[in-house]
């Protein structure tokens, strides 16, 4: 018969998640939510450390990892989850509806991702509390997850033991995000010809305009079940009077097909590319063409996590012994896991129920993170038991 996890604490689950979503910590800027966590973790017994990816990236603080010891010998756990937001995320004030707690409209709420970082905190203090046998609990809390995953890319991994466990980073709760795409991340800039805008237009080449004229052919958004495309970044020009001679733009291509990936990070080049060769002027004896500069780098490989692999299976067993449902599925977004994947872990990602992520529009159902926190301490007391 399925022993059910001890229940969580509703109230301290709240009040830390409360408290974390006030603290600003935009990328590179997660020192203040970081020591509030140092001083959590320590408080449960942890070993806390620091690496130096903050160094490494230009921010205030390094990754947060933190050692949970116990008393099995069962192998080591990992929890991951990131302390960054997305802005605009300073100065945020919760507002309490019931179970929902949602931004008050002006910034994100920030619950991507302290919605995790706060039911790990939960479930370490739920095993203390009901002092339930477990092996080692290995902590990672990134920086600069929301800027490229910069925090996970320079994770300094060598005191860590663990080799499987759980990231939490995304919205359905009730689901085990097993499988996320590979993620190109695109820069062009297109090259005209500054002239001035009233007297000789003709002499110049606008580099907006040949912007506009590809992106306007260009495929984004939702290209198929596999695959997205944005531009979600414009810089160019210099004033009203004058033709623009240069316009820069960024954004990505992801897919989980990396055929696909390739085409379509291709498909928005060729657009810039065809609309600038339409574009040419000469003067003063000069021909000048429009030019596309491009850059397409890889920001993150794919991830996929087998159903058959054992932290999937744990998880499936722990959700089953609470009588809830588990569902492994796909993501249309990276994170963390993608890269611990690729660094020697197998770690799948567990919603954590946030909703409307990156918008002024964010909220969370506090019953969704306490279902969360509930099924990881199952896994973590199956664990203990030579179940995992």
């Amino acid at each position: 018969m399925a022993v059910p996890a001890p229940i969580v604490s509703r109230e301290r689950l709240t009040a830390l998640f409360l408290e974390l979503v006030r603290i600003d910590s935009h990328s590179r800027r997660e020192a203040d939510v970081a020591r509030r966590l140092e001083r959590e973790l320590a408080a449960l017994g942890a070993e806390v450390w620091f690496d130096d990816a903050g160094a490494k990236v230009g921010g205030n603080v390094g990754n947060l990892l933190a050692r949970v010891p116990g008393g099995v010998a069962a192998a080591p756990l990992l929890l991951c989850a990131h302390m960054d937001t997305v802005v605009p995320g300073e100065g945020v004030g919760p507002i309490v509806e019931d179970d929902v707690i949602r931004s008050d409209g002006r910034t994100v709420l920030g619950g991507d991702d302290k919605s995790g970082l706060a039911i790990i905190c939960e479930v370490l203090h739920t095993l203390a509390e009901h002092r339930i046998p477990h092996g080692d609990i290995e902590i990672v809390f990134t920086i600069c997850e929301e800027f490229g995953l910069l925090g996970a890319k320079h994770l300094d991994v060598s005191r860590l033991r663990a080799r499987s466990g759980l990231v939490l980073d995304s919205d359905a709760s009730g689901y085990l995000f097993t499988r996320a795409p590979a993620a190109n991340r695109l820069e062009f800039v297109v090259h005209g010809l500054e002239a001035h805008a009233g007297m000789a237009p003709e002499r110049g080449i606008n580099a907006i305009q040949v912007a506009a004229e590809g992106l306007a052919v260009m495929r984004l958004g939702r290209i198929d079940e596999e695959t997205t495309a944005n531009v979600g970044l414009i810089e160019g020009g210099r004033a009203a009077n004058i033709v623009p001679n240069a316009v820069r733009l960024r954004g990505e291509a992801r897919s989980h097909d990396e055929a696909k990936l390739a085409a379509q990070s291709e498909h928005m080049r060729r657009c810039l590319e065809e609309a600038a060769a339409r574009h040419v002027v000469t003067r003063d004896g000069t021909t000048v063409h429009a030019r596309v500069e491009a850059t397409i780098a890889r920001d993150y490989e794919s991830m996929s996590v087998p159903d058959a692999a054992p932290i999937v299976q744990l998880a499936f067993r722990a959700a089953a012994a609470l009588g809830t449902q588990m569902t492994s599925a796909a993501m249309g977004g990276g994170c963390d896991a993608n890269i611990l994947n690729r660094r020697g872990f197998q770690v799948a990602n567990l919603g954590t129920g946030m909703q409307n992520i990156h918008t002024i529009n964010e909220w969370v159902r506090v019953s969704d993170m306490v279902q969360a926190a509930a099924v990881i301490t199952e896994m973590v007391r199956l664990r203990g038991t030579g179940a995992g």
